[in-house]
């Protein structure tokens, strides 16, 4: 819902919002920051969207003070938009003119939430000292975005001389997943120091500067920047080793190589962050960024403002050719595709089957090989005619046993003369055995009494 209050006041505006609590529901008992943006009137609409993703995970009312034309009588119009059109915060629009459009503090002041942290964003361009201006100085945390100004370099500049604790700018926060594989890379064995750091990105890109700060900061080695086409952001990292250089390029801009020696290639998505993707992660913590203030004081003086060719730092052997990436990465994606596409295609296999309750799933059973490329109706029908001949067999086998003159009494007449012989020899043995066993007691009687004697 979207409620406009043209040529208003701070009064009436808190008025309608105390209405639309008691009328519709809105609360403001969840919201837990206020959060100050600082922009034009043509830019406050992409502001307001990001803000409103960004509240989906940070609920808060956001005052958006638009600034318009200086010229002309004081004006405020305001709207007030609550509901599905300002995602889970309350979105207030302050549109200010003529003397009004410089004293912006007098009108947000009003409408800040009581108890609640204020946070300060200037999506667009920004003061040169964010921590002096009148909105700066009531915000615990103030954002602003390099990356938007005309001179990106020059405006690192100003963050830098004008530092203060609570400040951070959306161009370091680009940096959170580019940081975040690089420190995982270096955390790996071996554990080798750095010898030569190469950055290399666009000239219009304040978050390659801050990354070569980094680089450079925290791993106490020389760094080399290089510059590639504008508007493509960070392209690549190079960090030298004694046992090979690690390597993080993004020719696509969404999609990157990490290279270690020893280890096979991995691609990993790192596509460029949306602004309310980045909104969303600063909101997250309230406490200053020290590690930014770091890489502003210590890292960005040692890049210096000295940088080479694509052409010079691949005859140096510092960078390697983008065409060579873009090459690898399009064959390793094709294959990555040709790998899906069979197994889609695949059918399951059949379940196999082990011999004597072995463990090795590769020995089958003769029967399963011999079956193998049979159709399931052509198994079916061998099942069937292995059971109809065992049927005929049963029948013939019980059928030779009941037959009148068959050969099976005379078969058993045979084995009963058989069984008396064997009988009749066990007794004729027994009967020789104690006769031979007498004879030869007396002979050996008469030996011994004729050897007394």
């Amino acid at each position: 819902m979207i409620i406009d209050l043209p040529s208003t006041s701070t009064s009436a505006i808190n008025k309608a919002l105390v209405d639309l609590r008691d009328s519709g529901g809105a609360v403001a008992l969840g919201r837990v920051l206020t959060l100050v943006v600082v922009t034009d009137d043509a830019h406050a609409e992409d502001a307001i969207a990001a803000a409103n993703e960004a509240s989906r995970e940070h609920p808060c009312r956001v005052l958006v003070l638009a600034r318009g034309n200086k010229r002309g009588a004081a004006r405020l119009d305001a709207q007030i938009r609550v509901g599905g059109d300002a995602g889970a915060s309350e979105v207030v629009v302050l549109r200010a003119y003529g003397p009004l459009v410089e004293h912006g503090e007098t009108t947000v002041v009003s409408l800040l939430l009581p108890d609640a942290p204020i946070v300060a964003w200037w999506p667009g361009a920004a003061p040169e000292d964010v921590g002096a201006d009148p909105i700066g100085r009531i915000a615990q945390r103030r954002i602003t975005d390099s990356a938007e100004s005309r001179d990106p370099r020059k405006a690192l500049e100003q963050r830098r001389g004008s530092y203060r604790a609570g400040d951070t700018d959306l161009a370091w926060t680009r940096l959170t997943n580019w940081r975040a594989l690089l420190a995982a890379a270096l955390d790996q064995p071996p554990f080798e120091p750095v010898s030569t750091i190469t950055v290399a990105g666009a000239p219009d890109s304040p978050s390659t500067e801050l990354l070569a700060a980094w680089l450079t900061a925290k791993l106490k080695a020389p760094v080399v920047r290089v510059r590639t086409k504008k508007g493509t952001g960070v392209h690549s990292v190079r960090l030298e080793r004694r046992s090979g250089a690690v390597e993080l390029i993004r020719p696509d801009q969404n999609v990157a190589t990490l290279t270690q020696p020893g280890q096979p290639d991995r691609r990993m998505a790192l596509a460029r962050r949306p602004v309310k993707d980045c909104l969303t992660e600063e909101l997250r913590r309230l406490d200053p960024d020290e590690v930014y203030g770091e890489v502003l004081a210590d890292g960005l003086p040692k890049v210096g403002t000295k940088t080479l060719t694509e052409r010079d730092a691949q005859r140096q052997g510092r960078l390697s050719p983008p065409g060579q990436a873009a090459r690898q990465q399009a064959a390793a994606e094709a294959k990555s595709a040709r790998v899906s596409r069979a197994m889609k295609r695949a059918t399951p296999g059949e379940p196999t089957q082990r011999v004597g309750g072995t463990a090795d799933p590769n020995v089958e059973h003769s029967e399963n090989a011999s079956e193998r490329g049979t159709s399931p109706a052509e198994k079916v029908a061998a099942v069937k005619r292995t059971a109809a001949t065992g049927r005929r067999a049963a029948s013939s086998s019980s059928a030779a046993a009941t037959t009148p003159g068959s050969s099976a009494p005379a078969g058993a007449a045979a084995g009963k003369t058989a069984a008396k012989k064997t009988a009749a020899k066990r007794t004729t043995a027994k009967k020789a055995a104690p006769a031979a066993g007498g004879s030869t007691g007396r002979t050996a009687t008469r030996t011994a009494k004729k050897a007394g004697a």
